[in-house]
């Protein structure tokens, strides 16, 4: 027994199967020159023979968003609006016409688009897996043939790839496939965020997975990421008992959450439609800590109206009449083109013009959603937080307050620029509340994109630079009274859940999968325990300098010290590997 790989745990958890590789077909096309063109192919015919491909290809992507809820449903919409995008369509059919075969159009146009996302350095990056996607399934009609589908086993295994898309991590059975390890990908990935929101044990940016073989007994730890080819079986069997005992204690789960010794935690749901938000009230969220506004909008070629607007918000926000609501403005920008929002194509988009800078272009568009979200606040017992994205100064986080008050809400902000945190203080007697975006602040903070792969070690929240950020700002809002929230990714651990309760965050917000797991664990623990395992990550020397720090050397390290500091207090559910 032996760990063989080790990559960056994504959902926590332990899976005990053979390994099963998923491996597409490669499409190549018969012609080397990708310049060439054959003037004797019907041009006509290829476009249709094109357009009818794109078109199946969006059509099954909208079919499977109606039957996922949550980030799954929307990934797939967004998907779709992809498959059907007139711009890289329009190039593919000019392409043809010249007389380019439509197997070599598509991918030759989806290539160039896939190169100038890689080149960009952003988070446009993410958008590849979703494009080579979206290139092999039109292949595949075009060349006559199904698209691939997941293989279909009849008994639980653990699933190894290269990279999976977002079509097929939605369609995974978590019965069936009881983990999935991937050998590129990033923790905030598409991928990973369905895998998160479907509760399969995940580990990305794994290395070290050539020689397991199809049928190979296998351990995947989603906490610690680490797999065993192998294992001792009693060993092994185990953890995978603690394991369900922590799924049985969740699914028993009720709130409101507290902690062994009584103290509140307020779980909330990160929510971008109704569906979502009705997931989210039966498995006990206590409202809302992210409405996504932008994912209702991606697609339209204008502005929706003012009233448009307040009836998109109000039935989703009626499914928690009397619950907090956080609602997060427009953030268009970098991986979410919207362009009457004022977006427009750019370098380097995720430091551009994205989030609340969008105003510069388009100041009335921040207005109107204002305007709608104050008619949906009328009448509320609980007035409706509303934060904005991307702030980076005082500046703005005072202009933002002044018009969101001057409506009846309470005004917040979104931590997601590393600039901001660093004035939390100040900050924090400009606004009511911050809500930490541990995705994009753990991306700008360690000057790694996120969707890279490659930098994936670096985007771990577990980085001591984070903690150490996070804790600061959280013990700024305790100093002032006011709620520090964390509503990225990050707040989906249980075990870095209390990390963060022990510095002094108020509120988690995550996936409504993720609630009863992450409730039901708060309540084995007391505040005292979260307290020294947020004293084992950081140590008590932080703020010294480095050699009199006393805090954990890397993300590993953090997240050791604080499994450490659990088991000690008999804290068990399968989090840790034991002896």
């Amino acid at each position: 027994m032996g760990i063989v790989s080790k990559g960056v745990p994504v959902v926590s958890g332990v899976a005990y199967a053979p390994a099963l590789w998923l491996r597409k077909p490669q499409f190549h096309d018969d012609t080397t020159n990708s310049n060439a063109t054959d003037q004797t192919i019907d041009c006509a015919r290829e476009v249709r023979r094109f357009t009818e491909a794109a078109d199946q290809v969006a059509e099954r992507f909208n079919e499977r968003a109606l039957q996922t809820v949550g980030s799954a449903s929307d990934i797939l919409t967004v998907s779709a609006a992809m498959a059907t995008d007139p711009a890289w369509r329009k190039a593919t059919i000019d392409l043809i016409n010249t007389g380019v075969p439509a197997t070599r159009a598509t991918t030759t146009t989806l290539g160039e688009i896939a190169r100038k996302f890689v080149a960009s350095g952003t988070v446009l990056a993410d958008r590849v897996t979703d494009l080579v996607d979206l290139r092999d399934r039109i292949l595949a009609g075009l060349h006559g043939l199904p698209e691939m589908d997941l293989p279909q086993p009849d008994s639980p295994v653990v699933l190894l790839c290269d990279d999976l898309a977002p079509a097929d991590t939605a369609a995974l059975d978590p019965k069936m496939i009881q983990g999935l390890v991937c050998r590129h990908s990033g923790p905030t990935s598409h991928s990973a965020i369905i895998a998160r929101q479907m509760g399969i044990p995940c580990i990305v940016s794994t290395q070290g997975l050539d020689n397991i073989e199809d049928g190979t007994l296998v351990l995947v730890n989603g906490t610690k990421g680490t797999v065993k080819v192998n294992p001792d079986p009693g060993h092994a069997r185990s953890l995978v008992a603690l394991e369900e005992a922590r799924h049985e204690a969740a699914s028993k789960w009720v709130g409101p959450a507290k902690t062994r010794d009584g103290i509140r935690t307020y779980l909330y749901a990160n929510v971008q439609n109704r569906v979502g938000a009705l997931q989210a009230k039966e498995v006990g969220a206590e409202g809302i800590g992210l409405l996504r506004t932008e994912l209702a909008f991606i697609g339209h070629t204008m502005e929706p109206s003012i009233e448009a607007q307040a009836r998109a918000y109000q039935n989703i926000t009626d499914v928690f009449p009397d619950d907090r609501i956080i609602v997060r403005t427009l953030d268009a920008g970098s991986d979410k083109p919207v362009a009457w929002a004022g977006t427009q194509p750019e370098e380097n988009p995720a430091l551009g013009v994205r989030g609340l800078r969008t105003r510069g272009r388009r100041p009335e568009v921040l207005e109107h959603q204002l305007d709608a979200l104050a008619i949906v606040n009328e009448g509320r017992n609980d007035p409706l937080n509303v934060m904005a994205p991307m702030v980076a100064t005082l500046e703005e986080a005072a202009e933002f307050a002044e018009k969101v008050r001057t409506r009846g809400m309470v005004p917040g902000v979104m931590i997601e620029v590393p600039a901001i945190a660093f004035l939390a203080g100040p900050l924090l007697e400009i606004i009511d509340f911050v809500s930490l975006g541990t995705n994009d602040l753990t991306q700008y903070l360690m000057a790694a994109d996120r969707t890279n792969p490659h930098v994936a070690t670096y985007l771990d929240a577990w980085q001591p630079a984070v903690l150490a950020m996070i804790n600061s700002v959280a013990r700024a809002a305790g100093a002032t009274g006011k709620r520090a929230c964390v509503c990225g990714e990050a707040a989906a651990d249980p075990v870095l859940g209390a990390v963060l309760l022990g510095m002094g965050v108020t509120g988690l917000s995550m996936a409504p999968s993720a609630i009863r797991t992450v409730g039901s664990f708060i309540g084995q623990i007391n505040l005292e325990t979260c307290k020294r395992a947020a004293t084992a990550v950081l140590g008590a020397s932080a703020g010294n300098n480095f050699a009199k720090y006393s805090g954990a050397f890397n993300a590993s390290e953090a997240r050791e010290r604080a499994l450490a500091v659990l088991a000690d207090a008999g804290v068990e559910f399968g989090f840790s590997e034991g002896s």
